[in-house]
């Protein structure tokens, strides 16, 4: 009964598809707290879920796993709880480590048959986009979802169709470099980024203060929308509907 409207839908052999399936879901933060969640309830069998951050104050407007019952907490071990009391026989594996070029082998080294990127430091998207590349894993990146409003301008698409988005724009440039020019799917806006009020962050992961860093403004339905098209793309992707 918990995946009939899904069977109904898709039918039973997709359904066989998603319960057989393994995402690994790097970064757990708005786009892909809800990533994860729809992929869940999709009945995706095998999940494998890579954070380093904990929740805080300033993630409760857009943010899935952030309550005020979980700030303070490992997103990791929040999102542990969420899922597992939608989906208890789900196979979770939990990873509460840093997103970078070292622990990019440990990650990708299981069976994995799409990967979403929802992190968003450039350099450590970039080595995860490339080493997954590199290694023929289906890849799902998301692009900026920060400044702004439109969400008619979302869509999807080859990294080499992208347009407009700064984030995309450079994640391209710096694959070029390491000769990927195509077979990496994007979620992105065409709008422009709105950039007129700009804060300064000052708090890394699990509360250490690190380098301050512009960080542009944020509304709780974008990040959200980004995570379904993540997650759309996944699961087509592994149902046979999308090459």
């Amino acid at each position: 009964m918990r995946f009939e409207r899904t069977t109904l839908l898709l039918g039973k052999e997709s359904i066989e598809k998603l319960r057989d399936a393994h995402v690994t879901v790097c970064g757990l933060g708005g786009v892909g707290s809800y990533a994860v969640e729809a992929l869940l309830r999709a009945g995706v069998g095998h999940l494998t879920l890579v954070d380093f951050d904990v929740v805080s104050e300033s993630n409760l407007n857009r943010q899935l796993f952030a309550l005020e019952s979980t700030l303070g907490a490992p997103k990791i071990e929040a999102a542990r709880r969420r899922l597992i009391d939608i989906h208890p026989s789900c196979d979770l594996t939990l990873m509460n480590c840093f997103i970078d070029e070292t622990t990019n082998p440990v990650i990708l080294s299981r069976r994995t048959d799409v990967l979403i990127d929802a992190i968003d430091s450039l350099s450590a998207k970039v080595h995860l986009i490339a080493n997954a590349h590199e290694a023929n894993i289906h890849v799902v990146s998301s692009m900026g979802a920060g400044g702004r409003m439109d969400a008619n301008a979302i869509t999807t698409g080859d990294l080499s169709e992208t347009h407009t988005c700064p984030l995309a724009r450079f994640v391209r440039i710096r694959l070029h470099r390491r000769n990927i020019f195509t077979g990496v799917r994007c979620v992105y806006s065409t709008e422009k980024p709105i950039m007129k009020k700009v804060a300064m962050d000052t708090e890394g992961p699990s509360g250490r203060q690190i380098k301050k860093t512009p960080v542009i403004g944020t509304i709780s339905y974008m990040p959200a929308i980004f995570g379904f098209k993540a997650a759309f793309e996944a699961i087509t992707h592994i149902v046979g509907q999308r090459s």
